[in-house]
């Protein structure tokens, strides 16, 4: 049954193509890039994170969608918009929020309250990257994930480095691949049942998560907020790597010397900025979790 939220606006069909154009092209700009080094069997030790660790379909990732603000005119619209997420009448195709599936009801009752709690919760921005460098302590250079790329110090001074350090790492699937000795120093100890209770925006990781949380709402998600996440998480994942012990300049990447005072200086900044860009995307994504769950009776 088609829901009764308010009549969205109106697209005809030259606009909303060209809508769906120039979402493509945007973000055909990171994953052909991406699929012509896979393609090569080419790694990227940064690029790589975002297609693998967030592993969203590629194919989808192009394909426009609208949202629940739009009506779609012309026939391509009833062409295109054909699956059950979608409804028919005679103004035009818009998005059906009331379709979403009864399996996927828990999830978003679970995503809207963790968001909101997120923006609620102080940021912290003492972290400075040390998660990079802890899942490199005092390993074996053959167990380094990123192990084709050099460490911009010795093995052993990066260790020291660390070991002089205050770790507070409040992510847990950053957490996770800390270096087994690394582990005991961070002063949080995060587990997937203590997510809810630790996540907050001044964490790299949290806001790239953004991305992870808007694809999973595809197709209800707008693709430009599922493309906006994304975006963030990309620049995100430059400023996570250029923090960390490798050494990348050989691929264009600056290191953020955060053994250095100047170093976290201009980290923290980047952190702050990251917070700040965060909050109206989470606050987009809690909307849509509140357009897509049902009334609750009165």
């Amino acid at each position: 049954m088609p829901d009764d939220s308010p009549s969205p606006r109106a697209l005809d069909e030259a606009a909303w193509l060209r809508r769906a154009r120039a979402h493509e092209a945007r973000v055909r700009a990171w994953t052909d890039p991406h699929q012509e080094r896979a393609s090569r069997g080419q790694r990227h030790p940064v690029y790589d994170f975002i297609f693998s660790y967030y592993p969203f379909r590629v194919a989808r990732l192009r394909q426009w969608h609208p949202g629940p603000d739009i009506l779609l005119q012309g026939p391509e619209a009833r062409r295109y918009f054909n699956g059950p997420e979608y409804v028919a009448t005679q103004a035009g195709v818009r998005l059906n929020t009331a379709a979403v599936p009864e399996r996927r009801l828990p999830f978003l009752a679970w995503l809207r309250p963790f968001l909101e709690a997120i923006n609620a919760r102080p940021p912290f921005f003492g972290c400075m990257g040390l998660h990079e460098w802890a899942m490199v302590y005092r390993l074996q250079p053959s167990s380094i994930r990123h192990a084709a790329w050099p460490l911009r110090f010795p093995p052993g001074d990066v260790a020291r480095f660390l070991e002089t350090q205050t770790i507070r790492c409040s992510h847990f699937d950053a957490f996770r691949f800390f270096a087994p000795d690394a582990r005991p120093m961070n002063r949080l100890q995060p587990t997937r049942a203590t997510v809810p209770e630790l996540e907050q925006c001044g964490c790299l990781h949290a806001n790239m998560d953004l991305y992870k949380w808007a694809f999973k709402l595809y197709p209800f998600a707008p693709s430009d907020l599922i493309a906006d996440c994304l975006a963030l998480a990309i620049e995100i994942r430059e400023v996570d790597m250029r923090a960390s012990p490798y050494d990348l300049r050989a691929i264009g990447f600056e290191p953020i010397p955060v053994e250095t005072d100047a170093g976290r200086a201009k980290f923290e900044r980047l952190q702050r900025a990251f917070a700040a860009r965060s909050r109206p995307l989470r606050d987009r994504l809690i909307d849509l979790c509140g357009r897509l769950l049902p009334m609750a009776p009165a």
